[in-house]
Protein backbone atom coordinates (compact mmCIF):
# COMPACT_ATOMS: atom_id res chain seq x y z
CA UNK A 1 0.00 0.00 0.00
CA UNK A 2 1.33 3.35 -0.69
CA UNK A 3 0.00 6.53 0.71
CA UNK A 4 -0.09 9.89 -0.93
CA UNK A 5 -0.74 13.21 0.08
CA UNK A 6 -2.40 15.97 -2.16
CA UNK A 7 -5.51 15.29 -4.98
CA UNK A 8 -3.92 17.75 -7.68
CA UNK A 9 -2.14 16.74 -10.77
CA UNK A 10 1.06 15.17 -9.60
CA UNK A 11 -0.74 12.95 -6.91
CA UNK A 12 -3.60 11.40 -8.99
CA UNK A 13 -0.82 10.89 -11.59
CA UNK A 14 1.53 9.05 -8.87
CA UNK A 15 -2.10 6.87 -8.20
CA UNK A 16 -2.87 6.03 -11.41
CA UNK A 17 0.44 4.98 -12.14
CA UNK A 18 1.15 2.61 -9.00
CA UNK A 19 -2.47 1.13 -9.62
CA UNK A 20 -0.80 0.44 -13.41
CA UNK A 21 1.22 -1.82 -11.94
CA UNK A 22 -1.24 -3.46 -9.54
CA UNK A 23 -0.45 -1.80 -6.69
CA UNK A 24 -2.95 -0.09 -3.71
CA UNK A 25 -3.33 3.58 -3.41
CA UNK A 26 -4.70 5.61 -0.35
CA UNK A 27 -4.99 8.80 -1.61
CA UNK A 28 -5.62 12.03 0.60
CA UNK A 29 -7.08 15.18 -0.05
CA UNK A 30 -8.05 17.72 2.30
CA UNK A 31 -10.76 19.51 -0.02
CA UNK A 32 -13.55 19.73 0.68
CA UNK A 33 -12.90 19.24 4.57
CA UNK A 34 -10.87 21.96 4.10
CA UNK A 35 -10.75 24.79 1.51
CA UNK A 36 -7.76 26.82 0.13
CA UNK A 37 -8.14 30.40 -1.33
CA UNK A 38 -7.72 29.52 -5.08
CA UNK A 39 -9.52 26.22 -5.25
CA UNK A 40 -13.47 26.55 -6.32
CA UNK A 41 -14.19 22.78 -6.01
CA UNK A 42 -13.90 19.59 -4.59
CA UNK A 43 -12.76 18.03 -7.62
CA UNK A 44 -9.16 16.52 -7.75
CA UNK A 45 -6.73 18.02 -10.46
CA UNK A 46 -8.74 21.55 -10.15
CA UNK A 47 -6.74 23.68 -12.30
CA UNK A 48 -6.40 27.00 -10.78
CA UNK A 49 -4.41 29.07 -12.83
CA UNK A 50 -4.61 28.63 -16.56
CA UNK A 51 -6.98 26.25 -18.56
CA UNK A 52 -3.58 25.82 -20.77
CA UNK A 53 -1.39 22.93 -20.66
CA UNK A 54 1.26 24.78 -23.51
CA UNK A 55 2.18 23.62 -26.68
CA UNK A 56 1.32 20.36 -28.36
CA UNK A 57 3.85 19.75 -31.01
CA UNK A 58 6.76 17.85 -31.32
CA UNK A 59 9.02 21.10 -31.85
CA UNK A 60 8.13 22.38 -28.49
CA UNK A 61 9.61 20.76 -25.57
CA UNK A 62 6.46 20.67 -23.65
CA UNK A 63 4.54 18.78 -26.20
CA UNK A 64 7.50 16.35 -26.23
CA UNK A 65 6.75 15.83 -22.53
CA UNK A 66 3.35 14.81 -23.29
CA UNK A 67 3.86 13.11 -25.77
CA UNK A 68 6.22 10.75 -23.77
CA UNK A 69 3.76 11.13 -20.90
CA UNK A 70 0.74 9.73 -23.39
CA UNK A 71 2.87 6.50 -24.28
CA UNK A 72 3.21 5.91 -20.57
CA UNK A 73 -0.37 5.79 -20.01
CA UNK A 74 -1.08 9.13 -18.51
CA UNK A 75 -3.88 9.78 -16.27
CA UNK A 76 -3.49 13.50 -16.58
CA UNK A 77 -2.67 13.69 -20.87
CA UNK A 78 -6.16 11.07 -21.30
CA UNK A 79 -8.54 13.39 -18.81
CA UNK A 80 -6.72 16.64 -20.79
CA UNK A 81 -6.95 14.95 -24.23
CA UNK A 82 -11.05 13.83 -23.43
CA UNK A 83 -11.70 17.67 -22.70
CA UNK A 84 -9.57 19.82 -24.91
CA UNK A 85 -10.87 23.10 -26.55
CA UNK A 86 -9.44 24.97 -29.24
CA UNK A 87 -6.13 26.36 -28.75
CA UNK A 88 -4.32 26.61 -31.70
CA UNK A 89 -0.99 24.77 -31.38
CA UNK A 90 -1.36 24.47 -27.59
CA UNK A 91 -3.77 21.79 -25.59
CA UNK A 92 -6.17 23.94 -23.54
CA UNK A 93 -8.88 22.30 -21.49
CA UNK A 94 -12.15 22.56 -20.16
CA UNK A 95 -10.94 22.98 -16.89
CA UNK A 96 -14.39 21.95 -15.03
CA UNK A 97 -14.61 18.80 -17.70
CA UNK A 98 -10.92 17.68 -17.26
CA UNK A 99 -11.36 17.99 -13.44
CA UNK A 100 -14.79 16.02 -13.50
CA UNK A 101 -12.61 13.11 -15.55
CA UNK A 102 -9.87 12.52 -13.22
CA UNK A 103 -12.34 12.82 -10.23
CA UNK A 104 -14.39 10.13 -11.91
CA UNK A 105 -11.56 7.85 -12.60
CA UNK A 106 -10.09 7.69 -9.62
CA UNK A 107 -13.06 7.39 -7.44
CA UNK A 108 -13.76 4.55 -9.66
CA UNK A 109 -10.63 2.44 -9.25
CA UNK A 110 -10.72 -0.19 -7.56
CA UNK A 111 -7.40 -0.04 -6.50
CA UNK A 112 -7.68 4.01 -4.81
CA UNK A 113 -9.06 4.50 -1.44
CA UNK A 114 -9.67 8.17 -1.40
CA UNK A 115 -9.56 9.44 2.15
CA UNK A 116 -11.16 13.23 2.26
CA UNK A 117 -9.74 14.79 5.26
CA UNK A 118 -6.51 17.47 6.09
CA UNK A 119 -3.32 15.23 6.82
CA UNK A 120 -1.91 17.52 9.85
CA UNK A 121 1.67 15.79 10.12
CA UNK A 122 3.62 13.92 7.60
CA UNK A 123 2.73 10.16 8.73
CA UNK A 124 4.92 7.46 9.11
CA UNK A 125 3.44 5.17 6.96
CA UNK A 126 6.13 4.35 3.74
CA UNK A 127 6.20 4.61 0.71
CA UNK A 128 4.77 7.92 1.06
CA UNK A 129 4.73 10.64 -2.11
CA UNK A 130 4.24 14.03 -0.61
CA UNK A 131 2.30 16.17 -3.65
CA UNK A 132 0.50 18.96 -1.53
CA UNK A 133 1.59 21.30 -3.87
CA UNK A 134 2.36 25.05 -3.63
CA UNK A 135 -0.17 26.24 -1.17
CA UNK A 136 1.12 23.85 1.79
CA UNK A 137 1.43 25.62 5.00
CA UNK A 138 0.68 24.70 8.40
CA UNK A 139 1.99 21.93 11.04
CA UNK A 140 2.43 19.95 7.75
CA UNK A 141 4.56 22.57 5.99
CA UNK A 142 6.09 22.42 9.41
CA UNK A 143 6.74 18.53 9.34
CA UNK A 144 8.31 19.20 5.85
CA UNK A 145 10.67 21.84 6.73
CA UNK A 146 12.01 19.88 9.55
CA UNK A 147 12.10 16.15 7.74
CA UNK A 148 14.28 17.79 4.84
CA UNK A 149 16.64 19.83 7.02
CA UNK A 150 16.77 23.05 4.74
CA UNK A 151 15.32 26.16 4.51
CA UNK A 152 12.37 26.10 2.21
CA UNK A 153 12.19 28.68 -0.54
CA UNK A 154 9.05 30.41 -1.81
CA UNK A 155 7.87 32.76 -4.97
CA UNK A 156 4.16 34.39 -5.27
CA UNK A 157 2.13 33.43 -8.05
CA UNK A 158 -0.61 35.25 -9.77
CA UNK A 159 -3.37 34.00 -11.75
CA UNK A 160 -5.02 35.27 -14.74
CA UNK A 161 -8.75 36.73 -14.84
CA UNK A 162 -11.73 35.13 -16.65
CA UNK A 163 -14.49 37.29 -18.53
CA UNK A 164 -17.96 36.17 -19.66
CA UNK A 165 -17.63 35.37 -23.33
CA UNK A 166 -21.65 36.98 -24.14
CA UNK A 167 -19.99 40.90 -22.35
CA UNK A 168 -17.29 40.51 -24.47
CA UNK A 169 -17.69 43.42 -27.39
CA UNK A 170 -17.65 41.42 -30.87
CA UNK A 171 -17.56 44.19 -32.87
CA UNK A 172 -13.98 45.57 -31.88
CA UNK A 173 -12.33 41.73 -31.69
CA UNK A 174 -11.31 39.60 -34.06
CA UNK A 175 -10.76 36.05 -34.46
CA UNK A 176 -7.90 34.30 -35.09
CA UNK A 177 -4.18 32.24 -33.97
CA UNK A 178 -0.78 33.38 -34.75
CA UNK A 179 0.33 32.89 -37.98
CA UNK A 180 -3.22 31.79 -38.50
CA UNK A 181 -2.40 28.30 -36.37
CA UNK A 182 -5.41 26.53 -35.02
CA UNK A 183 -6.38 23.68 -33.54
CA UNK A 184 -8.27 21.86 -36.16
CA UNK A 185 -4.71 20.79 -37.43
CA UNK A 186 -3.01 19.55 -34.47
CA UNK A 187 -6.25 17.94 -33.13
CA UNK A 188 -6.80 16.18 -36.51
CA UNK A 189 -3.44 15.16 -36.72
CA UNK A 190 -2.92 13.95 -33.06
CA UNK A 191 -3.62 10.77 -31.76
CA UNK A 192 -4.92 10.93 -27.97
CA UNK A 193 -4.91 7.69 -25.94
CA UNK A 194 -8.49 5.79 -24.70
CA UNK A 195 -10.77 9.32 -24.71
CA UNK A 196 -13.82 8.77 -22.49
CA UNK A 197 -15.90 10.29 -24.51
CA UNK A 198 -14.83 10.91 -28.42
CA UNK A 199 -17.97 13.18 -28.45
CA UNK A 200 -16.31 15.87 -25.82
CA UNK A 201 -13.41 16.03 -28.58
CA UNK A 202 -15.85 16.42 -30.92
CA UNK A 203 -17.15 19.46 -29.72
CA UNK A 204 -13.81 21.03 -28.68
CA UNK A 205 -13.09 20.68 -32.37
CA UNK A 206 -16.56 22.02 -33.66
CA UNK A 207 -15.57 25.10 -32.00
CA UNK A 208 -13.08 26.00 -34.65
CA UNK A 209 -14.53 27.30 -37.51
CA UNK A 210 -10.96 27.70 -39.29
CA UNK A 211 -11.11 31.50 -38.16
CA UNK A 212 -8.27 30.79 -35.64
CA UNK A 213 -9.50 29.76 -31.91
CA UNK A 214 -8.21 33.32 -29.90
CA UNK A 215 -10.18 36.28 -29.34
CA UNK A 216 -7.72 39.38 -29.88
CA UNK A 217 -8.61 42.65 -29.10
CA UNK A 218 -6.33 45.09 -31.28
CA UNK A 219 -4.79 48.33 -29.17
CA UNK A 220 -2.86 51.02 -30.90
CA UNK A 221 -0.69 53.27 -29.99
CA UNK A 222 -2.41 55.60 -27.98
CA UNK A 223 -4.70 52.50 -26.24
CA UNK A 224 -1.72 50.97 -25.53
CA UNK A 225 -0.15 53.97 -23.86
CA UNK A 226 -3.04 54.46 -22.23
CA UNK A 227 -3.21 51.76 -20.99
CA UNK A 228 -0.01 51.05 -20.18
CA UNK A 229 0.31 54.41 -17.96
CA UNK A 230 -3.00 53.23 -16.15
CA UNK A 231 -1.41 49.97 -15.27
CA UNK A 232 1.85 51.13 -13.68
CA UNK A 233 -0.33 53.48 -11.51
CA UNK A 234 -2.60 50.75 -10.39
CA UNK A 235 -2.58 49.48 -6.60
CA UNK A 236 -1.63 45.80 -5.88
CA UNK A 237 -3.42 43.72 -3.74
CA UNK A 238 -0.29 42.44 -2.24
CA UNK A 239 3.33 43.12 -2.90
CA UNK A 240 4.27 46.62 -3.88
CA UNK A 241 8.01 45.75 -3.63
CA UNK A 242 8.48 45.97 -7.07
CA UNK A 243 12.32 45.44 -6.93
CA UNK A 244 12.03 41.89 -4.69
CA UNK A 245 12.48 39.07 -6.37
CA UNK A 246 9.01 37.45 -5.43
CA UNK A 247 7.55 35.79 -8.57
CA UNK A 248 8.42 32.88 -10.52
CA UNK A 249 9.89 34.54 -14.10
CA UNK A 250 7.86 32.19 -15.83
CA UNK A 251 4.46 33.50 -14.14
CA UNK A 252 5.02 37.53 -13.43
CA UNK A 253 2.28 39.57 -13.33
CA UNK A 254 1.12 42.04 -15.66
CA UNK A 255 2.19 44.81 -13.43
CA UNK A 256 5.39 43.68 -12.79
CA UNK A 257 6.35 43.22 -16.38
CA UNK A 258 5.08 46.73 -16.76
CA UNK A 259 7.52 47.75 -14.59
CA UNK A 260 10.82 46.75 -16.10
CA UNK A 261 10.04 48.90 -19.47
CA UNK A 262 7.13 50.63 -21.56
CA UNK A 263 7.90 48.10 -24.40
CA UNK A 264 8.15 44.71 -22.06
CA UNK A 265 4.71 43.61 -22.61
CA UNK A 266 4.35 44.31 -26.38
CA UNK A 267 7.31 41.90 -26.47
CA UNK A 268 5.43 39.37 -23.77
CA UNK A 269 2.01 38.49 -23.29
CA UNK A 270 0.52 41.73 -25.56
CA UNK A 271 2.78 40.91 -28.49
CA UNK A 272 1.30 41.71 -31.96
CA UNK A 273 3.25 38.90 -34.03
CA UNK A 274 1.84 36.78 -36.07
CA UNK A 275 -1.80 38.59 -36.44
CA UNK A 276 -3.48 40.86 -39.08
CA UNK A 277 -6.61 42.98 -37.85
CA UNK A 278 -8.89 42.01 -40.93
CA UNK A 279 -10.27 45.51 -40.08
CA UNK A 280 -7.34 47.16 -41.39
CA UNK A 281 -5.37 44.30 -42.69
CA UNK A 282 -2.60 45.92 -40.32
CA UNK A 283 -0.54 44.38 -37.22
CA UNK A 284 -1.76 45.87 -34.36
CA UNK A 285 0.39 47.96 -31.91
CA UNK A 286 -0.24 45.66 -29.08
CA UNK A 287 -3.35 43.20 -28.91
CA UNK A 288 -4.95 41.18 -25.66
CA UNK A 289 -5.43 37.57 -26.70
CA UNK A 290 -8.55 35.34 -24.79
CA UNK A 291 -8.97 31.82 -24.81
CA UNK A 292 -11.72 29.72 -24.48
CA UNK A 293 -11.48 28.41 -21.11
CA UNK A 294 -14.27 25.50 -20.88
CA UNK A 295 -16.21 23.50 -23.64
CA UNK A 296 -19.76 25.86 -23.65
CA UNK A 297 -17.48 28.87 -24.86
CA UNK A 298 -19.24 31.20 -22.61
CA UNK A 299 -16.29 31.45 -20.84
CA UNK A 300 -12.51 32.82 -21.99
CA UNK A 301 -9.38 34.08 -19.88
CA UNK A 302 -7.01 36.75 -20.89
CA UNK A 303 -3.87 35.04 -22.01
CA UNK A 304 -1.15 35.71 -19.72
CA UNK A 305 -2.48 38.10 -17.63
CA UNK A 306 -2.01 36.63 -14.26
CA UNK A 307 -2.20 39.73 -12.11
CA UNK A 308 -2.21 40.87 -8.40
CA UNK A 309 -4.20 44.56 -8.58
CA UNK A 310 -6.86 44.79 -6.53
CA UNK A 311 -10.02 43.37 -7.99
CA UNK A 312 -11.51 47.34 -8.19
CA UNK A 313 -8.17 47.77 -10.51
CA UNK A 314 -8.84 45.17 -12.72
CA UNK A 315 -12.41 45.95 -13.25
CA UNK A 316 -11.15 49.64 -14.08
CA UNK A 317 -8.19 49.01 -16.17
CA UNK A 318 -8.98 45.85 -18.36
CA UNK A 319 -12.10 47.54 -19.43
CA UNK A 320 -10.01 50.06 -21.00
CA UNK A 321 -8.99 47.24 -23.74
CA UNK A 322 -10.61 47.92 -27.10
CA UNK A 323 -13.70 45.10 -26.86
CA UNK A 324 -13.57 44.50 -22.98
CA UNK A 325 -15.18 47.72 -22.44
CA UNK A 326 -18.21 46.38 -20.63
CA UNK A 327 -16.85 43.12 -19.57
CA UNK A 328 -18.12 40.84 -16.61
CA UNK A 329 -15.42 38.86 -14.76
CA UNK A 330 -16.33 35.53 -13.98
CA UNK A 331 -13.15 35.31 -12.11
CA UNK A 332 -10.52 38.31 -10.51
CA UNK A 333 -7.13 37.50 -10.79
CA UNK A 334 -5.20 37.03 -7.60
CA UNK A 335 -2.15 36.22 -6.16
CA UNK A 336 -0.91 33.18 -3.57
CA UNK A 337 2.17 31.72 -2.29
CA UNK A 338 4.08 28.97 -3.58
CA UNK A 339 6.31 26.85 -1.65
CA UNK A 340 8.64 24.65 -3.58
CA UNK A 341 12.23 22.75 -1.81
CA UNK A 342 15.40 22.32 -2.82
CA UNK A 343 15.54 20.04 -5.12
CA UNK A 344 18.93 19.72 -5.64
CA UNK A 345 19.97 19.15 -1.94
CA UNK A 346 16.45 16.98 -1.11
CA UNK A 347 16.10 14.82 -4.29
CA UNK A 348 17.37 11.93 -6.82
CA UNK A 349 16.34 11.86 -9.93
CA UNK A 350 13.92 9.29 -8.87
CA UNK A 351 12.35 11.45 -6.83
CA UNK A 352 12.80 9.97 -3.50
CA UNK A 353 14.45 11.68 -1.02
CA UNK A 354 18.14 11.37 -0.55
CA UNK A 355 17.97 10.96 2.97
CA UNK A 356 14.79 8.92 3.31
CA UNK A 357 14.31 6.43 0.04
CA UNK A 358 10.97 5.53 0.82
CA UNK A 359 9.77 9.03 1.02
CA UNK A 360 9.04 10.58 -2.53
CA UNK A 361 8.29 14.29 -3.28
CA UNK A 362 6.22 15.29 -6.50
CA UNK A 363 4.58 18.27 -7.98
CA UNK A 364 5.00 21.79 -7.55
CA UNK A 365 6.45 21.43 -4.36
CA UNK A 366 9.47 19.51 -5.32
CA UNK A 367 10.50 21.79 -7.61
CA UNK A 368 8.91 22.09 -11.21
CA UNK A 369 7.03 24.37 -12.80
CA UNK A 370 3.95 23.90 -14.50
CA UNK A 371 0.73 21.35 -14.75
CA UNK A 372 2.61 18.91 -17.04
CA UNK A 373 5.85 19.01 -15.32
CA UNK A 374 4.23 18.40 -11.90
CA UNK A 375 2.13 15.41 -13.56
CA UNK A 376 5.19 14.12 -15.17
CA UNK A 377 6.75 13.80 -11.87
CA UNK A 378 4.00 12.22 -10.10
CA UNK A 379 4.02 9.73 -12.95
CA UNK A 380 7.75 8.95 -12.25
CA UNK A 381 7.24 9.02 -8.15
CA UNK A 382 4.52 6.73 -8.62
CA UNK A 383 6.04 3.60 -10.63
CA UNK A 384 9.06 4.23 -8.37
CA UNK A 385 7.01 4.09 -4.92
CA UNK A 386 4.49 1.10 -6.57
CA UNK A 387 8.30 -0.51 -7.45
CA UNK A 388 9.65 -0.29 -3.79
CA UNK A 389 6.38 -2.14 -2.60
CA UNK A 390 6.69 -5.11 -5.15
CA UNK A 391 10.61 -5.12 -4.47
CA UNK A 392 11.84 -3.67 -7.38
CA UNK A 393 14.63 -0.90 -7.56
CA UNK A 394 13.66 2.34 -8.02
CA UNK A 395 14.25 3.53 -12.17
CA UNK A 396 15.04 6.53 -13.69
CA UNK A 397 14.20 7.78 -17.52
CA UNK A 398 16.83 8.33 -20.19
CA UNK A 399 18.13 11.71 -20.36
CA UNK A 400 17.39 12.07 -23.54
CA UNK A 401 13.74 11.91 -22.85
CA UNK A 402 11.94 15.17 -21.55
CA UNK A 403 10.71 12.98 -18.27
CA UNK A 404 14.23 11.57 -17.71
CA UNK A 405 15.58 15.79 -18.27
CA UNK A 406 13.57 17.02 -16.30
CA UNK A 407 14.05 14.13 -13.27
CA UNK A 408 17.97 14.95 -14.15
CA UNK A 409 17.79 18.90 -13.69
CA UNK A 410 15.87 19.05 -10.69
CA UNK A 411 18.03 16.32 -8.71
CA UNK A 412 21.45 18.19 -10.13
CA UNK A 413 21.02 21.86 -10.40
CA UNK A 414 22.90 24.68 -8.85
CA UNK A 415 21.31 24.54 -5.58
CA UNK A 416 22.84 27.54 -4.78
CA UNK A 417 20.18 29.43 -6.91
CA UNK A 418 17.65 27.13 -7.38
CA UNK A 419 14.28 28.15 -8.82
CA UNK A 420 11.42 25.75 -10.22
CA UNK A 421 11.88 25.08 -14.43
CA UNK A 422 9.80 24.43 -16.67
CA UNK A 423 10.74 21.68 -19.45
CA UNK A 424 12.96 23.30 -22.24
CA UNK A 425 14.87 21.39 -25.36
CA UNK A 426 17.93 22.99 -23.68
CA UNK A 427 17.87 20.83 -20.00
CA UNK A 428 18.14 17.65 -22.85
CA UNK A 429 22.12 16.42 -23.77
CA UNK A 430 22.88 17.66 -27.22
CA UNK A 431 22.34 15.88 -30.48
CA UNK A 432 26.46 14.61 -31.82
CA UNK A 433 25.29 16.00 -35.27
CA UNK A 434 22.75 18.59 -34.41
CA UNK A 435 20.76 20.38 -38.08
CA UNK A 436 21.39 23.92 -38.32
CA UNK A 437 17.46 25.01 -38.22
CA UNK A 438 15.95 25.30 -34.83
CA UNK A 439 12.81 23.79 -35.83
CA UNK A 440 14.81 20.59 -37.33
CA UNK A 441 16.92 20.30 -34.26
CA UNK A 442 13.79 20.41 -32.34
CA UNK A 443 12.33 17.77 -34.20
CA UNK A 444 15.34 15.82 -34.15
CA UNK A 445 15.60 15.86 -30.41
CA UNK A 446 11.86 14.91 -29.91
CA UNK A 447 12.54 11.74 -32.24
CA UNK A 448 15.73 10.37 -30.48
CA UNK A 449 13.79 11.30 -27.30
CA UNK A 450 10.56 8.87 -28.30
CA UNK A 451 12.76 6.45 -29.59
CA UNK A 452 14.84 6.05 -26.35
CA UNK A 453 11.64 5.65 -24.32
CA UNK A 454 10.46 3.15 -26.65
CA UNK A 455 13.69 1.21 -26.12
CA UNK A 456 13.45 1.88 -21.93
CA UNK A 457 9.87 0.47 -22.24
CA UNK A 458 10.92 -2.60 -23.80
CA UNK A 459 13.96 -2.83 -21.92
CA UNK A 460 11.94 -2.48 -18.54
CA UNK A 461 8.96 -5.31 -19.68
CA UNK A 462 11.63 -8.07 -20.26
Amino acid sequence: MIHIIGGGLAGCEAAWQSTLLGVPVTLHEMRPQRPTAVHKTDRLAELVCSNSFRGDKLDNAVGLLKEEMRNLNSLIMRAADASRVPAGTALAVDRERFAQVVTELIEGHPLVTLVREEVLRVPKTRPLIIATGPLTTGTFFRDVATLIGSKQLYFYDAISPIVLAETINHSRVFRASRWNKNSQSVIGSKKTISPLDSSTIAVGCGADDGQGDYLNCPLTKEDYDLFYGALIRAESATVHDFDKNLFFEGCLPIEVMAHRGEDTLRFGPMKPVGLIDPRTGLKPYAVVQLRQDNLAGDHYSLVGFQTQLKWSEQARILRMIPGLESVEFVRFGMVHRNTYINGPTVLRETWQMKEFPDLFFAGQISGVEGYVESAASGLVAGRNAAGLVLGQAPRTLPRETAIGALSYYVANAGAGNYQPTNITFGILPPLSKAPRRRHDRRMALSARALATLNEWQIMANT
